[in-house]
C-alpha cells in the first residue's frame, strides 16, 4: 500500500472524513459506521439527513451486509452493472443506520470501477460512504484544486487524483423496479 493510500485509510479508521475522486465527482466519505462522521459529512454540505447517503464498495461482498434480501433476478441485474457507475437503491438489511438510509427502507449502493475508489474501499477494507463534494443545491466539485478551494479546511485528509469520464454524478436505479431514478452523466471530463 502506498503512503497516500495509507494516510487515507488511517484517517477514516480514525473515524475522520476524507475527499476523493470517483467517477464523475469529487466525494465527500467516511466509513459507514463512523456516524459522528456521516453527521459531519452532512453539516458540511448542509445536506438534510433524510435525503440518505451512498456507500461505493470495491466489491459485492462489502455492500452484501447492508442489504436485505432481493430476489434472484434484481440481485442479478445490479450485479450485471457492477463494477461500475450505476448506483442502486435497495431494500436495506434492518440494522443499517438511519443516518445512511435517511430513515427509509432503502440504501443506495455502488461497486465502483474507479481504481482510486477500488482502492480505497480494499485499504479500508470497508464500504464507504460517498457523497458529491458540494454545499447542497451547488455542482459539485471537479477537480482537486475546487475540492482544496471548497472543502480544504473542513475534511481530514484529501486524496489526490482525477475524477473518471464521466461528467456528472452516477446514474442511479431502483433494484426493485429497474427504474431509472437518476440518468447518468456521460461524456468526456476533461
Amino acid at each position: 500500500m502506498n503512503y497516500r493510500l495509507r494516510q487515507a485509510t488511517n484517517v477514516l479508521w480514525q473515524g475522520g472524513i476524507i475527499a476523493y475522486p470517483t467517477e464523475g465527482v469529487w466525494g465527500l466519505g467516511c466509513l459507514p459506521f463512523e456516524l459522528g462522521a456521516i453527521r459531519r459529512i452532512l453539516a458540511i454540505k448542509q445536506r438534510a439527513p433524510d435525503k440518505g447517503l451512498i456507500l461505493v464498495a470495491a466489491n459485492f461482498d462489502q455492500l452484501e451486509p447492508y442489504l436485505a434480501p432481493l430476489p434472484v433476478a434484481n440481485c442479478k441485474a445490479m450485479l450485471d452493472t457492477w463494477p461500475g457507475p450505476v448506483t442502486w437503491v435497495a431494500p436495506a438489511a434492518g440494522w443499517v443506520p438511519m443516518d445512511i438510509t435517511g430513515g427509509r427502507s432503502t440504501v443506495a449502493l455502488r461497486v465502483s470501477a474507479h481504481a482510486g475508489v477500488q482502492a480505497l474501499c480494499r485499504a479500508a477494507d470497508s464500504a464507504l460512504i460517498s457523497t458529491s463534494a458540494n454545499r447542497s443545491g451547488r455542482s459539485p466539485a471537479r477537480s482537486l484544486l475546487e475540492t482544496r478551494l471548497r472543502f480544504g479546511l473542513e475534511v481530514d485528509h484529501i486524496v489526490p487524483g482525477k475524477v473518471g469520464a464521466l461528467t456528472g454524478p452516477t446514474e442511479i436505479r431502483d433494484a426493485l423496479s429497474g427504474k431509472i431514478l437518476r440518468p447518468a452523466a456521460r461524456g468526456n471530463s476533461s
